[in-house]
């Protein structure tokens, strides 16, 4: 027997065997969850735009300043922004340096904290594309807001790469004055669809 053999056995006899998931809280629910998810976005940072459909979402990119003055757009979303950057052409991540705005789908967002969660594979081959960009714009249901983190968890699914992004990016010293857009996107807007 070689001394792999040896070590493996010996991990597997010292396994401890598995025990059930502890019961963990409920977590907080909210009477409007897409209100709480709104008003939590504006406090830090980002903008909430409700629209009925995938054409009012674009209807009211346009009118964004954000979106009007960048010239490098990457839009993950079909229907939303026109893409004028396209990531997949480039095979480092510091080409995307002059990305303007990027437009991502979202798969359900979270109402304690205004987070939504951006799964790996709509993020294309650069995962660096949501902190590249001076502007941020996700795309989610309104109908898939959750309460809490909880929740949210049940939903993830942990098999591949993923993140939940909150807003712009933000940063606040020792004396508490808040910076937006420190160290990725200067704003952040979420379109709820539906």
């Amino acid at each position: 027997m070689s001394s792999r053999d040896t070590i493996l056995r010996a991990l597997r006899a010292a396994s401890v065997p598995a025990e059930p998931k502890p019961a963990y809280p409920k977590g907080i629910v909210f009477q409007d969850r897409v209100a709480k998810f709104a008003r939590v976005l504006q406090e830090t940072g980002g903008v909430c735009v409700r629209v009925a459909n995938i054409q009012e979402a674009d209807a009211h990119l346009c009118e964004l300043e954000a979106y009007r003055r960048s010239r490098q757009i990457a839009s993950f979303v079909p229907g939303v922004g026109k893409s004028s950057f396209d990531c997949s052409q480039y095979k480092s991540p510091h080409e995307l340096k002059d990305l303007d705005m990027a437009i991502l789908p979202g798969e359900f967002g979270v109402a304690e904290n205004a987070s939504v969660w951006v799964p790996g594979r709509a993020l294309g081959r650069h995962r660096v594309v949501f902190v590249i960009s001076q502007h941020l714009v996700l795309v989610v249901g309104g109908h898939r807001i959750v309460n809490n983190m909880q929740e949210a968890y049940e939903r993830v699914n942990f098999e591949s790469y993923g993140l939940f992004i909150s807003g712009p990016s933000k940063t606040a010293d020792i004396e508490q004055a808040l910076v937006i857009g420190a160290q990725g996107p200067r704003s952040c807007t979420v379109f709820l669809i539906g």
